[in-house]
């Protein structure tokens, strides 16, 4: 079995953004020769997360506002006595997941139809990194 790890660095202009980064993890599996697999995707910060859906910008839209309702900002939350500010970052991590795995077929990533990989960041305007381990034969 081969391996490949490759990383990502994020620094949003926005506190919550959603990249697409498909084309650079289908990049990342070419490169790594690897033709049958798997790619794991993992944000390797506590609020940020990774997921695989439509990148359809309303939809993108819903997320957003569908995960600022579960886990709206609010100054109350008990993390907020440390001094941070981004509980909420971190409930909505919890929400998306940090990592996704994506099968990988004659070398490349084989998503559904609609499927895109994305960043999703919630606690932003600083650096953040993303791993990308390609495995298999």
């Amino acid at each position: 079995m081969k391996f490949a790890t490759e990383y990502l660095e994020f620094n949003t202009r926005k506190h919550r953004e959603y990249i697409n980064i498909t084309d650079r993890v289908a990049e990342v599996v070419r490169n790594s020769g690897i033709q049958d697999g798997m790619v794991l995707v993992s944000a390797m910060h506590i609020t940020a997360g990774v997921y695989v859906n439509d990148a359809e910008s309303g939809l993108i839209q819903d997320i957003d506002e569908w995960l600022e309702g579960l886990a709206p900002f609010k100054q109350d939350y008990r993390h907020h006595r440390t001094g941070e500010t981004n509980g909420d970052s971190h409930l909505k991590s919890l929400l998306v997941h940090h990592e996704v795995i994506v099968p990988v077929t004659k070398g490349e990533l084989d998503l559904g139809p609609w499927q895109q990989v994305y960043y999703a960041e919630f606690d932003g305007q600083r650096r953040k990194r993303l791993v990308i381990k390609v495995m298999g034969e």
